[in-house]
């Protein structure tokens, strides 16, 4: 099978084909492909998988969790069901499913246990639900479960053109939340806006401090209840200044870089609650929240309640390329790997 493989820490941006010194990623056209390893396990034929944020920083070596070289990156993905353990019950050849990995997912093939698997419903593209899992159940699981977002709340998402920034503003808007978006460009804010955002807020040309005041007096508000913050760095420190008294803080990620400080005096006296989310954790600690969390999140697809949206598609060989497009924030959504190869193989199991 072909397979995208990390051979040594490094810029995954770099140019994968040519000549030159060793690559971080390579396209192996002959990798083996994965057996089923127990009776209850699937293997599934991947059909698009998404890139995160998180892919990233592991190539470079700048992630929390470093798997031993040569590993296969990736996490969540969509596929076709391509063969079944004797004693799989909840899925059978030929079924739509999505899930997440660890590791693993950009490659032609990838092995689960059946209960690691969710189906896809009816009506929802392929591709679109290999870019649900981490993005919108790092989202749903920060605002819903960690925050407790409820409706007439007002959320403030950084980074709300990005793929968990997206989700994050969706999923405000789907529990009732009075959401202020910031992003950077016209092209970001006007589609922003087209999703029904309450407040916009673009961060190249727009002080983020006046422009979330004025909003706020404008709807007679007190403050920002809930802060979503995958960026950190500036506009970490900028958003700390509208937050209202008892606000949550949902540290997600540092797009910018930059690790802020959130100081504990203050945090003290503005009664503020500051949550850490690790969403791959959940699957260690909390497995059946995340469980929970994606079966919502696949029937408010199939209603049409949130839209997921794909920037930018690559196949493999194009790896480098879906990586400069997250590198370069070039991305309104989700970056995918599609693979199209439809060659089926019979399990040894």
């Amino acid at each position: 099978m072909e397979a995208l493989v990390c051979r040594k820490l490094g810029d995954p941006t770099a140019p994968i084909s040519g000549g030159g010194a060793e690559k971080a990623i390579v396209v192996e056209k002959n990798h083996p492909i994965p057996e089923l390893v127990s009776p209850t396990s699937a293997r599934v034929r991947v059909k698009a998988t998404s890139l995160n944020y998180a892919n990233y920083l592991q190539i470079l070596g700048k992630y929390q969790e470093k798997p031993p070289l040569p590993f296969i990156p990736g996490s969540d993905y969509s596929g076709v069901v391509d063969a079944v353990g004797p004693s799989v019950s909840k899925f059978k050849v030929g079924d739509p499913v999505c899930s997440f990995a660890a590791l693993g997912s950009f490659a032609q093939f990838i092995v689960a246990d059946q209960t690691e698997l969710f189906g896809v419903p009816e009506g929802c593209d392929l591709v679109a639900a290999g870019a649900l899992p981490v993005a919108f159940g790092t989202s749903h699981v920060a605002l819903v479960h960690r925050a407790n977002l409820t409706s007439g709340q007002v959320l403030l998402v950084l980074g709300a053109a990005g793929g968990v920034g997206l989700a994050a503003v969706q999923i405000g808007k789907v529990v009732g939340a009075i959401v202020i978006a910031v992003a950077r460009g016209a092209e970001k804010v006007q589609y922003l806006k087209s999703l029904g955002v309450d407040h916009v807020v673009d961060s190249s040309t727009q002080n983020l401090i006046q422009s979330v005041k004025d909003f706020l007096k404008t709807r007679k508000l007190k403050g920002v209840d809930v802060l979503y913050d995958p960026v950190g760095g500036k506009l970490t420190k900028e958003a700390m200044k509208v937050l209202s008294w008892g606000a949550n803080i949902l540290v997600i990620g540092f797009a910018s870089g930059e690790i802020p400080v959130i100081p504990a005096n203050i945090a003290l006296v503005k009664n503020w609650t500051v949550h850490g989310l690790y969403w791959g954790s959940y699957r260690i600690h909390r497995p059946a929240v995340l469980e929970d969390s994606l079966k919502e999140l696949l029937s408010w697809v199939a209603r049409g309640l949130i839209t997921i949206r794909i920037s930018h598609t690559y196949c493999l060989p194009e790896a480098n390329l879906a990586f400069s497009a997250i590198k370069d924030r070039k991305a309104i959504g989700k970056v995918m790997l599609v693979l199209d190869d439809q060659t089926s193989v019979k399990s040894k199991l």
